[in-house]
């Protein structure tokens, strides 16, 4: 099982816990990921970590992909690469539609597809073997719309990048697993019940059937997030968790467009994800977080005494052992928190 430590996107104020991130590279944790929304961005703060970091790697999860062309993002990864021996990963994620037509102001239509060329147009600039060309739905390049001057010059790269560097995709819908499994080398769950693989086994056997090349579970990197709450009293400790889920499950997305809440249903908790929404769309976002079911974030976080938190780490070794969920990126509250996943899984 490899470690990773998940810092997320700013509040108000942007924090970088660099003593965190030092410590979880002396434990021996493989990677640190960064995250946006519609206030930091995930590259500037992967920069200044990988700056001061020799050895772990620096990931983004995610990088939005309508923010960026795809030509843009696999500079910025590329540049990323070079400056820090290797150490960037790139992870992007199609984001979600109020966020993709309310702050990024494009349509949100297809995202599937937008995933689909993005990757093949970063795949062909990594690999530097010709000049790029994609005609798509989303992107055309060299650009030959009724207004374009014509001009337009298929390029290759001046900077060569890495064929073999990874990208990974945030995704929680059949599609967008099956896609991920498919052209990605790993994906993010959001969250995760180890023992709910079933979840995805379908997508990710349905994408790798449609891989160029023979897949295999081995070759393929699930990541979920997992919070780490820990501390003496285990309902303080969930009541954090509780709060998250329900920002996600009850508002991030339209009553009938929220990814979150339809991955609560498939893990089991249908009455609860609608009573989540509603109570967090009329605006009572304290009983929002109340009626989340403490079994639920027992099923996807580790939280409470250390001892406890032990006692729920054979779940997560056993979903290594029979699907290779093979990373476990840790939200953590303390340095004590980070030290004790490192001693109990590294």
């Amino acid at each position: 099982m490899q470690l990773g430590l998940q810092l997320g996107y700013s509040r108000a104020g942007i924090q970088i816990p660099m003593d965190m991130i030092l410590e979880a590279e002396r434990l021996g944790y493989d990677s640190v990921w960064t995250a946006e929304a519609y206030g930091s961005d995930a590259v500037t703060p992967a920069s200044w970590i990988l700056a001061q970091t020799s050895r772990i790697k620096v990931g983004t999860s995610i990088m939005q992909i309508p923010a960026r062309t795809p030509t843009m993002t696999a500079m910025t990864a590329m540049t990323l690469q070079h400056l820090s021996a290797n150490r960037f990963i790139l992870g992007l994620g199609p984001s979600g539609p109020q966020v993709v037509e309310g702050w990024y102001g494009v349509s949100y239509a297809r995202p599937l597809t937008r995933m689909r060329e993005y990757i093949d147009i970063i795949r062909q600039v990594f690999a530097r073997q010709q000049a790029v060309h994609h005609d798509g739905y989303h992107y055309q390049i060299p650009y030959a719309g009724a207004d374009s001057t014509g001009l337009g010059k298929p390029l290759k790269s001046i900077l060569h990048g890495d064929p073999k560097a990874k990208i990974y995709t945030a995704a929680m819908t059949h599609g967008g697993v099956a896609l991920a499994a498919e052209l990605a080398d790993g994906f993010f769950p959001v969250w995760m019940n180890p023992e709910r693989f079933d979840i995805f086994s379908a997508a990710i056997d349905s994408g790798f059937a449609r891989a160029t090349a023979t897949k295999k579970l081995a070759q393929f990197d699930i990541a979920p997030f997992v919070m780490v709450v820990m501390g003496e009293d285990i309902n303080a400790c969930r009541e954090q968790v509780k709060q998250h889920l329900a920002l996600y499950v009850g508002g991030m997305g339209a009553a009938k467009k929220n990814f979150y809440n339809d991955y609560t249903r498939a893990l089991g908790y249908e009455a609860a994800a609608e009573t989540i929404q509603a109570l967090f769309l009329a605006g009572k976002k304290a009983e929002a977080a109340a009626s989340v079911p403490d079994s639920y974030v027992d099923d996807i976080a580790l939280v409470g005494p250390a001892d406890h938190i032990r006692e729920q780490l054979p779940r997560w070794r056993e979903a290594d052992k029979k699907h290779h969920v093979s990373t476990m990126l840790l939200n953590c509250n303390s340095t004590a928190a980070l030290q004790l996943l490192a001693e109990e899984m590294l």
